[in-house]
């Protein structure tokens, strides 16, 4: 695990860190290295949320069913982000979502009694970890706002392009990748696969942007 030790000391979570503190955090935390397949569940709904993962390497997609059995993209989380930190800083013991492995990946998984409650030793880490856990959490809400403002707009156009504004905002850039297939955004979106593809076309031919598979161009969206 110490191959990550680079990353870990760049994540929001453990901002000001040494590599000498680093380890010893760790140990504290009780944290475990687990590595998973493409598909793997890592977390099914029902679960019991015991503890925090971070994605050292790969992506992992994060998806709620409905009772039809219906699944919908939350969100995709790629290296260095974090999942089931909301849940059980919330004491919210059982997972109302699936976490499934989008490709190969690599996971820390921290046990999240031991983030949000100093140790037996008091050490000095935990004041730190837990301020920088209510950063993230912080940041995780503007995220989930920005989510509710995309799907909340009524027609798909709107929703694309909620969408795609926010991928230029977070790229600086005219031109990115975005993390998901043409099904996968549909989901995201809360929107058919098919009138996805057709206001695609549609605002390619208006020439409003360019794309091809996951890679967009912004044009002129005023």
């Amino acid at each position: 695990m110490k191959k990550y030790y680079q990353l870990l000391e760049k994540l929001p979570l453990f901002y000001r860190f040494e590599d000498h503190e680093l380890e010893s955090l760790l140990k504290c935390l009780n944290a475990k290295y687990a590595q998973y397949k493409k598909g793997q569940f890592l977390l099914m709904a029902g679960d019991t949320v015991s503890w925090v993962g971070i994605v050292l390497s790969g992506s992992v997609q994060v998806l709620k069913e409905d009772v039809q059995g219906n699944s919908m993209i939350l969100t995709e989380l790629g290296t260095g982000d974090l999942f089931a930190e909301t849940f059980a800083c919330a004491g919210i013991e059982k997972s109302p979502v699936i976490v499934v492995a989008n490709t190969e990946c690599d996971v820390l998984q921290i046990d999240y009694r031991r983030i949000i409650t100093t140790c037996s030793s008091a050490c000095v880490f935990h004041s730190r970890l837990i301020e920088n856990m209510l950063r993230l959490l912080a940041q995780k809400n503007m995220l989930l706002n920005s989510r509710i403002d995309i799907v909340s707009k009524r027609t798909t156009r709107e929703k694309v392009l909620a969408y795609l504004e926010l991928q230029r905002a977070q790229k600086q850039s005219n031109r990115f990748d975005i993390p998901f297939s043409r099904q996968q955004l549909a989901d995201y979106l809360c929107v058919e696969r098919s009138a996805l593809s057709r206001e695609l076309s549609n605002m390619r031919d208006e020439g409003l942007l360019e794309f091809s598979k996951n890679h967009f161009v912004l044009l002129n969206t005023d």
